[in-house]
């Protein structure tokens, strides 16, 4: 016979915890718009989350990590971190929390066991602010501005001066530049204020001015007549594909480094947290963020090399449909994408299995690719079946994984799925490029096939921000 609910106790329970976690996102707040310490639960933001989707994240991290966290276990660490002085920084509370539950000492209070944890973060690093420009406002620069501006912070790291289109600038074209800023139809609205400057041809982001330039070539540009210096330019027009054509940006006063949002040739294609520690900005200019799909498949391709070894596979990506193709029936210079890409799955081809070998020069020639496009507008999915040189079995593979997405250089690259339900759009707006879908593993003694989604705008936009931080040498404490 099942126990006797006692509604009003749960009700009651319900409340306390609302209450909890109300005081929980407003020391998040305070500690990130005051100390510039950003709080994050299992690689999740934090900032500016409402209680529902607070609560939501707790749940999946006991689920995650398999220990009883609560919020009221996160609450306490988070007012252990208000009461330690810290340089900036992002923490992983739920990682702070799950250790302080399996291994603090017996009468420890938390404040003693978040400052032993946190004790390399006690001598500031010297950060420099930069400046960044955003050349070209599509689709990915405008998450991009999105997230750097919702970042901003105390501007102690990127900061987003100028945005760089065609064409004339007027009233008109900004208000219509604000409102593509403003709403999305993919990732709905920008959770903060833009408003139109005409008369210094600007946009208001946040209380923030940011110039909106016209320009022709990369070259005509001085950025310093907007006092802007030493600037990272973030290429996302897809325009300039190589060493020679990036460079016209190192001609423009005022500039000093290129991330194109593109693969591009005869510069460094980064996926970060594989390979972006073997180019130091202090040698290299001009960098590549290489693909979405390749951002997608090689950290879970890294860990698997790693692991077990990989003779050789065939990756499909079942992307979303882009910009490029068209919306009805028409002349385009590639066979199949000039069909409809709302009514259609098409077939095409990708670099991204070629591309992966930029990353991990162990697996060169040794994945073939492809691609189907499909009428979806965000969110896509990477299967990918591969013969390793030793067997596995399901269970081995996805704690393997799960190893990484919890500790490692890796934490920020692959988020875990346990979700029994998973499908495109529950992906939407995840910072993870990679999300291991955990529930969908197969394997067959030494062949396996997993299944790898990506918010192929979202999660790339991330990856972009992640490199350009290096890039930029701007990068925080961090503890995952």
């Amino acid at each position: 016979m099942s126990t006797k609910v006692n509604y009003n106790e749960e009700v009651l329970s319900q409340a306390q915890n609302r209450r909890a976690t109300v005081e929980f996102i407003n020391i998040v707040n305070d500690l990130w718009y005051d100390k510039s310490i950003e709080l994050v639960l299992f690689r999740n933001p934090l900032v500016d989350k409402r209680a529902s989707e607070v609560l939501n994240l707790i749940e999946y991290a006991k689920e995650f990590v398999s220990k009883p966290i609560s919020i009221l276990d996160a609450l306490d660490i988070a007012k252990a971190i208000q009461q330690i002085e810290l340089p900036s920084s992002k923490l992983d509370i739920g990682k702070l929390a799950y250790e302080c539950y399996l291994g603090a000492k017996k009468g420890e209070d938390k404040v003693a066991f978040v400052q032993n944890k946190l004790k390399d973060a006690t001598v500031a690093k010297d950060i420099q602010p930069k400046d960044v420009v955003l050349y070209g406002f599509g689709r990915i620069g405008r998450l991009l501005a999105r997230e750097l501006m919702t970042k901003m912070g105390k501007g102690s790291q990127l900061r987003l001066r100028a945005i760089v289109t065609r064409g004339e600038i007027n009233q008109t074209v900004l208000e219509k530049r604000a409102s593509l800023l403003s709403v999305d139809s993919v990732h709905g609205d920008f959770l903060g204020t833009v408003t139109v400057d005409a008369e210094n041809n600007a946009l208001i982001i946040n209380g923030t001015t940011v110039y909106m330039i016209s320009a022709k070539q990369p070259e005509d540009i001085d950025y310093t007549e907007f006092n802007i210096n030493d600037a990272l330019i973030i290429d996302n027009t897809g325009a300039f594909r190589d060493e020679a054509a990036l460079s016209r940006h190192l001609k423009a006063n005022g500039a000093s480094k290129v991330l194109i949002t593109a693969p591009a040739k005869g510069v460094p294609n980064i996926v970060h947290g594989v390979n972006h520690k073997q180019n130091s900005p202090d040698k290299v200019d001009i960098f590549s963020a290489a693909s979405c799909t390749t951002n997608a498949i090689t950290p879970v391709l890294r860990v698997l090399e790693d692991n077990y070894g990989i003779k050789k596979g065939h990756l499909e990506t079942i992307h979303a449909y882009t910009n490029d193709q068209n919306l009805v029936d028409n002349m385009h210079s590639k066979y199949r994408r000039g069909r409809a890409a709302a009514l259609n799955m098409v077939i095409t081809e990708t670099g991204a299995g070629a591309a992966v070998s930029k990353a991990i020069p162990a697996l060169a020639g040794k994945l073939t690719s492809n691609a189907i496009r499909v009428p979806v507008p965000n969110g896509s999915l990477a299967i990918l079946n591969l013969q390793l040189n030793t067997k596995v079995t399901k269970e081995g593979v996805n704690s393997l994984i799960k190893k990484y997405a919890l500790e490692g250089e890796l934490v920020e690259q692959i988020k875990y799925s346990i979700d029994n339900e998973l499908v495109s759009s529950d992906i939407i707006g995840t910072t993870a490029p990679s999300i291991f879908d955990s529930k969908a593993t197969l394997t067959d003694e030494d062949t396996i096939v997993i299944y790898v989604w990506y918010d192929n705008e979202y999660g790339y936009s991330h990856q972009v921000i992640r490199l350009a931080k290096h890039i930029a040498k701007v990068r925080r404490f961090t503890y995952y």
